[in-house]
């Protein structure tokens, strides 16, 4: 079946079936590697993208599902308004292997849209998203740094 689907300000076809995961036709069929398969159950977040600006688990959401919502993968995070986030993982060093990292600031940027100068509370149930490294301490002055970066009280 084919769907016409709305990425990164792109529109763009991909002709699958429609319970194929969303992660899979990012990955597999358009190219957008930078979203990653990590558990397919959706509990690690690591294959996390935006579904109109809201963080969702692509493993477990079928391209049926998605309609004429706007998919934002880490590819075209920064073009939106996720360079605040990555400057703020690179000045903290968050990552240490990286894997986990393009969900989780894909996450972080959903938080930030929805809490601009999130509390420990927030940060703690808005970020799901497991690392097997263990950078949790980077990644959440990452995180702090990003909102204070964003809220221009970091300039």
């Amino acid at each position: 079946m084919e769907f016409e689907l709305r990425i990164n300000g792109r529109r763009l076809r991909v002709d699958v079936d429609p319970d194929t995961p969303l992660l899979w036709v990012l990955r597999d069929h358009l190219k957008f590697t930078g979203t990653k398969f990590g558990c397919g159950m959706g509990l690690c977040g690591s294959c996390t993208v935006h579904l109109d600006r809201e963080a969702i688990r692509a493993c477990v959401v079928p391209v049926s599902a998605v309609g004429e919502s706007e998919i934002t993968t880490i590819e075209g995070l920064a073009a939106r308004d996720g360079r605040a986030v990555q400057d703020a993982w690179i000045a903290e060093q968050a990552p240490q292997c990286g894997y986990c990292q393009p969900g989780m600031i894909m996450a972080t940027a959903a938080l930030l849209d929805r809490h601009p100068a999130p509390s420990d509370a927030e940060i703690d149930e808005g970020i799901t998203n497991l690392c097997r490294c263990g950078s949790y301490p980077r990644i959440r002055r990452a995180i702090v740094r990003a909102a204070k970066t964003r809220s221009g009280e970091d300039t």
